[in-house]
């Protein structure tokens, strides 16, 4: 269920704003290109649930782990008409409603998701998925088994169904339509990432949600990165710069100081947490 299914309008493409697609081909991977490729999906919605952002990150995920890995080949999946297919699964709460396949046949959104997920299960036992990722996959089992009896059993957990209840209330108390500015007004306040002003963050205050972090850990966040990752370079020397009083550039790739020399140090490998080259950097500063 997408509000942005709408303003779909190719498959794939290389724009981004116009013509907007479901995948776009500009493969940027701000890594090592010999090794790495990125995978630009940029049909899904803004969210603001922390167990559907979870859940649409680890499913995926776990499909191209699962792609990769070579242990099952999936059958072909390939939309007849991607653009008209997403636009009528956006507009079926029952999730049920069939789209046409390339080859033909028909099934739902839901069909697609449990196929995929059935095959999931199965190459679980071969400990190809992560610790995050196996978390994904309960997670999934739990939707899926909740979209096929009744969807509105996640009113704490999956957005769209959120945003349901909470307009099919609010709308019966005060006797509003789905067309009144009153509606539309809640429909968009609820994706104000202000805390205190936005709906969403409103009732996760008061524990209306389904909620994966604790505060603390999203102001940790804040200041601290991944300590697994390129980002504990690129937050060590940014706090090292300013330490210093440098002034200093920085990049998906490149960390450079902004003096007579330019150093810069390229770091192309976005696992790679430690480098001695970004020490003698820092050092150096």
């Amino acid at each position: 269920i997408s509000q942005r299914a709408e303003h779909i309008w190719e498959g794939i493409s290389s724009a981004t704003t116009r013509s907007r697609p479901i995948i776009n081909t500009r493969d940027e991977p701000h890594a090592d290109a010999e090794e790495f490729k990125r995978l630009h999906v940029i049909v899904g919605d803004s969210n603001m649930s922390e167990y559907t952002s979870f859940l649409k990150v680890g499913s995926a995920a776990c499909v191209l782990r699962m792609m990769e890995s070579g242990l099952i080949h999936l059958r072909d999946l390939t939309l007849e008409n991607p653009i008209r297919a997403i636009r009528e699964i956006s507009s079926d709460i029952s999730c049920r409603r069939p789209v046409r396949l390339a080859t033909g046949k028909e099934m739902s959104a839901l069909d697609i998701q449990s196929y995929l997920l059935e095959n999931a299960l199965a190459c679980e036992s071969k400990g190809i998925f992560s610790e995050e990722e196996v978390r994904a996959l309960r997670m999934w089992e739990e939707v899926i088994s909740d979209l096929s009896t009744d969807p509105m059993k996640l009113d704490r957990k999956i957005d769209w169904v959120i945003k349901k209840r909470l307009i099919d209330n609010y709308s019966e108390r005060h006797g509003y339509s789905l067309e009144s500015p009153e509606v539309q007004m809640l429909d968009l306040r609820y994706h104000d990432i202000h805390s205190t002003r936005g709906v969403y963050n409103t009732m996760r205050r008061r524990e209306a949600v389904d909620t994966l972090l604790l505060d603390t850990d999203v102001d940790t966040a804040k200041s601290a990165p991944p300590q697994s990752t390129r980002a504990n370079l690129r937050g060590r020397f940014i706090q090292a710069a300013i330490d210093k009083g440098r002034d200093y550039t920085v990049d998906w790739v490149h960390l450079k100081v902004n003096d007579q020399s330019q150093r810069t140090v390229v770091c192309k490998d976005p696992f790679r947490a430690v480098d001695e080259r970004v020490d003698r950097l820092i050092e150096s500063l």
